[in-house]
């Protein structure tokens, strides 16, 4: 893999005064600091590799997607960026204050597709694929799968944010990219200036306080932390159509978003997701076991879905253990992916918090 350096030039491309406002007045200041799509870095030159154009969705839509894909994400350019340790897949838009939205498992970046567009009028909003999932690449796992650790995860993000001209910035995860995002606080905080949760508590709180009923309805945690070869090859063993509609519970995506995740669901991303929970069930847990007595000091709001049940304090109860800023705890009727099931309450949840 084609590394690159980050010291100098990363520094270098850094818009100091916004920086510097947004350190002295936290989360107002970066509203003085936006910056467009169209903006081009000194880093994000020499680190995106490629650019969809139109004709690409036409001419290799197994590599790009569909134009209608492209079409839910109006005015976002498209590319492959590198980091140090992988090159990942993005679609970047809008205009504001830097927002990095991050998706979960077994999903790529257009699960933002409901609530993206209308977030980049107010935001540069930022969508990755995670490593190993979606078009990003499939590293090797490293020792002790440290590849795919929610730290190094992160540290891709960071990079992916500096190449794009943002030092500090807003951030939403989802599922896995939720993870990532409360490890990103825990080894980065000076870098988020809000972040946002959905439907994610603390690894170290899930693995300590596992009991039968988790594992009934969280089976895939421990199936696809077991030793490679084996979750892989039975997952590769059926059609994707039918495995993702068998997690879907009560997502119900326009079908050229589910053809999308169809797509998207492959034997490389099929490895990745595995190596990403057996690193969860190993040297994440050993992380988040070092830092479990560790708040992060983020503003944070946390979104969480009811699935048909009436909602209970579990959410603002467990975060406030491991926030000491828990500005907002919201339940929305809905299963895991508010995002798709509940767009408009995401968003106005989500501004209301980032311009609080």
């Amino acid at each position: 893999m084609t590394t690159h350096p980050q010291s100098d030039e990363i520094e270098s491309g850094v818009n100091r005064r916004g920086l510097v406002q947004a350190l002295a007045a936290g989360a107002a200041a970066s509203i003085a600091t936006p910056a467009s799509a169209q903006t081009v870095s000194v880093q994000q030159q020499g680190s995106v590799l490629a650019e969809a154009a139109s004709a690409d969705y036409a001419r290799d839509p197994t590599r790009w997607g569909s134009a209608e894909v492209a079409g839910l994400f109006p005015g976002f350019k498209h590319i492959d960026m590198r980091t140090k340790g992988a090159i990942i897949r993005l679609r970047h838009g809008g205009s504001g204050p830097p927002l990095l939205l991050l998706h979960g498992n077994p999903n790529n970046h257009v699960l933002w597709y409901a609530v993206a567009s209308r977030l980049a009028e107010r935001y540069h909003v930022v969508l990755p694929d995670l490593r190993g999932y979606g078009d990003s690449s499939l590293p090797e796992p490293g020792p002790n799968l440290i590849n795919y650790s929610f730290r190094v995860m992160a540290e891709d993000m960071i990079e992916v944010m500096a190449n794009l001209g943002h030092q500090r910035f807003f951030l939403g995860g989802h599922d896995r990219g939720a993870r990532v995002s409360h490890r990103m606080c825990l080894d980065h905080p000076e870098r988020v200036i809000k972040m946002c949760l959905l439907d994610m508590l603390p690894n170290y709180h899930v693995w300590t306080s596992a009991n039968k009923n988790w594992a009934m309805s969280s089976w895939h945690w421990l199936f696809m932390a077991q030793p490679e070869p084996f979750p892989e090859t039975l997952m590769s063993a059926v059609p994707g159509e039918w495995f993702l509609k068998s997690r879907a519970g009560s997502r119900n995506p326009p079908k050229v978003v589910f053809d999308e995740y169809i797509r998207c669901y492959t034997k490389k991303t099929i490895i990745g997701s595995c190596r990403d929970y057996r690193a969860g069930a190993r040297i994440d847990f050993e992380m988040d076991t070092a830092d479990k007595d560790r708040q992060i000091e983020t503003p944070l709001l946390v979104l969480w879905g009811t699935r048909g049940q009436p909602p209970t304090q579990e959410f603002p109860t467990v975060w406030r253990k491991f926030a000491k800023n828990l500005a907002d705890a919201q339940p929305l009727p809905t299963g895991h992916y508010l995002q798709e099931e509940a767009p408009d309450q995401v968003y106005d949840y989500f501004v209301k918090f980032l311009t609080a």
